[in-house]
């Protein structure tokens, strides 16, 4: 029930406000975590009578879920499956057979022992030499006989964890993600002199290179959720990390144009803009460092110098991308340039180091999916930035200029696949 009470305004006027009755008048907070305490009521009746043990009884038991996230080889001697339970029961690992023959395991990281609990994952040590380049075909058998199949192609010692190993990592960082943002960066004096049309040009040819990054990262996040354990829901976990880093910054977005109709000037720069360009960036050459430390991680390392030229090519377009939006107005401290390049170069480091760390299927997938949700909203925010400064997104240059951006990335990809 609702009561009306006036009360007085600070300049002397008086305002109705409805004030809403609690039912049996109770305070306002019981009303609000109420729900929730039944809630919890019902989940524990529910759990402890357990009122469909008689159906489950019928209709059997459910089915055994394991999933072989992948496989390290620490040495010729050694072979190491990283495996997760997905199911709702616990599994015994019963025996392991290598190229159809049974062989000695032992278990790591479940208790001391072969049973897994669910969500529980551990890692399944088989003492056995393999020939690098031999395909190996490796079957966990549970105690209930369910069998569960991996090949390892073209087995490839991994080099370990070492101070070298991240040194190598930084170096290889370097020359992939900083040295060419840095170049492309240098781009800057040039692009300041062009008239507004050609600059419109400029932001949209950035934004065909970031919508390739987006394509290339979201089709790479669907492809790896493949591996990702069941119980995780790879492909959910890729659309929610898409949607929530797409929402996380539109909210910045938000609170910013809020900051600018405050009055606030540094809110409505273009330097804003190039932050967020740069992040996006960031974020998806995050994932490409883990992409790199994950090869070192698994014995997959084949970064020649062809491999490394391909890289900067294809990263060398980033850098205009980075400093189009402050190409207008007064040039930005140098500070800002440098914070630029490290936030949009920097992260291949850190992502290399995690990636040969705690490489993870799962840590993968989310990351290149937050790339994609951040690099799409910040496509939008270039084409607002188009439209603010008078200029039409969609005209003739601009969708030229966008399809070059997606063609020049796509051809500079070809020398990293190659």
């Amino acid at each position: 029930m609702a009561d009306e009470t006036q009360k007085p305004t600070p300049d002397g006027g008086v305002s109705t406000e409805n004030e809403v009755t609690q039912p049996l008048g109770l305070p306002r907070w019981v009303s609000a975590i109420l729900p929730i305490v039944l809630l919890v009521l019902v989940l524990g009746v529910f759990a402890f009578t357990s009122p469909l043990a008689s159906i489950q009884s019928q209709s059997g038991e459910p089915l055994p879920d394991v999933t072989i996230t992948h496989t390290t080889l620490p040495s010729d001697e050694t072979v190491v499956l990283h495996v997760t339970n997905n199911g709702p029961d616990s599994v015994t690992i019963a025996q392991v057979l290598v190229d159809e023959a049974y062989w000695n395991f032992q278990v790591e990281g479940a208790g001391g022992d072969q049973t897994l609990a669910p969500m529980e994952s551990a890692q399944i040590v088989i003492p056995y030499h393999w020939n690098p380049g031999w395909d190996l075909n490796v079957a966990l058998v549970l105690s209930d006989g369910a069998t569960f199949e991996n090949t390892i192609v073209a087995p490839s010692q991994a080099p370990g964890f070492s101070l070298s190993l991240l040194w190598t990592l930084a170096v290889i960082g370097l020359f992939v993600g900083v040295i060419p943002v840095a170049l492309g960066m240098l781009w800057f004096p040039y692009i300041k002199t062009m008239s507004d049309r050609w600059l419109h040009a400029v932001l949209l040819f950035a934004a065909g290179v970031l919508g390739f990054l987006a394509f290339d990262a979201g089709f790479e996040a669907f492809e790896l959720a493949e591996r990702v354990p069941g119980a995780y829901e790879g492909n959910l976990l890729v659309v929610s990390g898409i949607f929530g880093a797409l929402l996380l910054v539109q909210a910045i977005s938000a609170w910013r144009e809020g900051r600018v109709a405050a009055g606030d000037s540094r809110a409505s720069s273009g330097l804003w803009i190039a932050y967020l360009v740069a992040v996006g960036i960031g974020l998806h050459n995050l994932a490409e460092g883990l992409a790199i430390g994950s090869s070192f991680a698994l014995g997959r390392v084949s970064l020649g110098a062809f491999l490394v030229i391909g890289f900067m090519l294809h990263n060398v377009t980033e850098g205009p991308a980075v400093v189009a939006p402050v190409a207008r107005g007064e040039r930005p401290a140098l500070g800002h340039f440098a914070a630029l390049g490290v936030i949009a170069g920097a992260p291949v480091i850190l992502g290399g180091w995690i990636g040969s760390l705690a490489y993870s299927p799962t840590i993968g997938a989310f990351f290149l999916a937050i790339g994609v949700g951040a690099i799409l909203q910040v496509n939008w925010e270039i084409a607002s930035m188009v439209r603010d400064a008078g200029g039409r997104v969609a005209s003739a240059t601009n969708l030229l200029a966008f399809l070059l951006g997606l063609g020049i990335m796509y051809v500079t990809d070809l020398f990293v696949a190659l």
